[in-house]
């Protein structure tokens, strides 16, 4: 069984007992948490349920660990302009571990 969800604009596939990295959630370490909008489920019969079939769907995780991503560089360039720019950012993420997928 696994669950589409949306969390922060982005989707993310989740699992029961699977860890997962979403955008920063409010709450601490050991809060129960539910993610985002659920997009679609899919049983354990292996049918895809999606749209009005899992309006009232929901997804339960607990709060392992708020932190920051690896670093990527933002680099804009210019040729023969002498225009160079280097530029770092680190994503903030909550590492959620996923209890339970609720249909």
């Amino acid at each position: 069984m696994y669950a589409i969800v949306q969390s922060g604009g982005k989707q993310v596939k989740a699992t029961p007992g699977q860890i997962i990295k979403v955008e920063t959630l409010a709450g601490e370490i050991g809060d129960t948490v539910e993610i985002g909008r659920v997009l679609a489920v899919s049983n354990d019969e292996g049918q895809l349920l999606a749209g009005g079939e899992v309006a009232d769907a929901k997804v339960t995780g607990v709060i392992e660990e708020h932190g920051r991503g690896k670093k990527i560089i933002v680099f804009k360039f210019k040729r023969r302009k002498m225009y160079r720019r280097r530029q770092g950012h680190r994503q903030n993420f909550t590492a959620v571990k996923i209890d339970a997928i609720a249909v």
